[in-house]
This record gives C-alpha cells, structure tokens and sequence, in this order.
C-alpha cells in the first residue's frame, strides 16, 4: 500500500501541472502578439535613429 502511496504523488502533481498549464495559458491566446510587437517597433525605429545619427 505503501508503494501505490508514493506512485499517486506524482500522477497527482502531473494533473495539477497539467490543470495549471492551462489554467496560466488562458490569458495568451486572446491578448496575441500586439504588444510585443509594438515594443520591437519602437525598439527598431530606436536603433535606426541612433545610427543614423553616427554618420
């Protein structure tokens, strides 16, 4: 009995980490990308305007 005891502890941590994978991946799929690519933009016309300033 002793050896399914220790068995189940991990089965059950794999189901808690499968429910709060999901559970933490909800936000993404409705938020996207915009952002993040709003923010490499501005990092990107940055770059463009320090080196064209160089020169």
């Amino acid at each position: 009995m002793a050896a399914l005891a220790w068995l189940l502890i991990p089965l059950v941590a794999a189901v808690c980490a499968g429910l709060w994978g999901s559970w933490a991946n909800r936000t993404r799929k409705a938020r996207g990308d915009g952002p993040e690519l709003d923010g490499y933009a501005r990092f990107r016309e940055a770059m463009e305007r320090k080196s064209s300033s160089r020169t």
